[in-house]
């Protein structure tokens, strides 16, 4: 058997507005109530299976890859509710959305503070030729000189090295 990802738990202050939320503004169906979870089934064999927590909640990322009517839809929930959404996971780009990997996607924030993406490519799926790829597939570094074993060591560094920190940077704040 394959192993697949059945479920996960979503720490929620508010576990029925939480969960109603997400089925809401993705158009799902309505959550189950199965012990102390209220169960939302995300395609046909994965649910998010949300909690009450008292505690403090730490915030998680969620991506859902969806057609584009899918998105026209969302986006459209997005905005009737007047939601902040951005294009980019770090909020710099609100009101805003992304067009990586030739596609589509934006980021909002759920009740309990999670971060929720829609996306209609998975990140890489346009590689290097995308029009607009994703920052981090578009990252490439360059070789390095190889190190010398008949001196000092030598590595590469100079204008070129910063170049790459540069860009390295740029994605890890994609």
């Amino acid at each position: 058997m394959a192993v697949r990802l059945n479920h996960t738990i979503v720490a929620a202050r508010d576990r029925d507005a939480a969960a109603i939320f997400l089925t809401e503004i993705l158009g799902l169906p309505a959550p189950a109530i199965l012990g102390p979870f209220a169960v939302v089934h995300v395609g046909s064999e994965i649910s998010l299976d949300f909690v009450q927590s008292d505690g403090e909640i730490v915030p998680q990322h969620y991506a859902f890859l969806v057609s584009e009517m899918e998105f026209d839809e969302i986006f459209a929930r997005i905005r009737e509710r007047r939601l902040p959404y951005w294009a980019d996971p770090r909020r710099r780009e609100r009101d805003h959305m992304n067009a990586w990997d030739d596609g589509r996607g934006v980021y909002f924030d759920d009740p309990s503070g999670h971060l929720l993406e829609i996306l209609t490519r998975p990140y890489g799926s346009g590689g290097t030729t995308a029009s607009r790829p994703h920052p981090l597939i578009a990252a490439t570094l360059h070789k390095q000189s190889p190190v010398r074993t008949d001196g000092p060591e030598k590595t590469g560094g100079g204008a070129l090295a910063a170049e790459e920190a540069t860009a390295l940077e740029r994605a890890r704040d994609e």
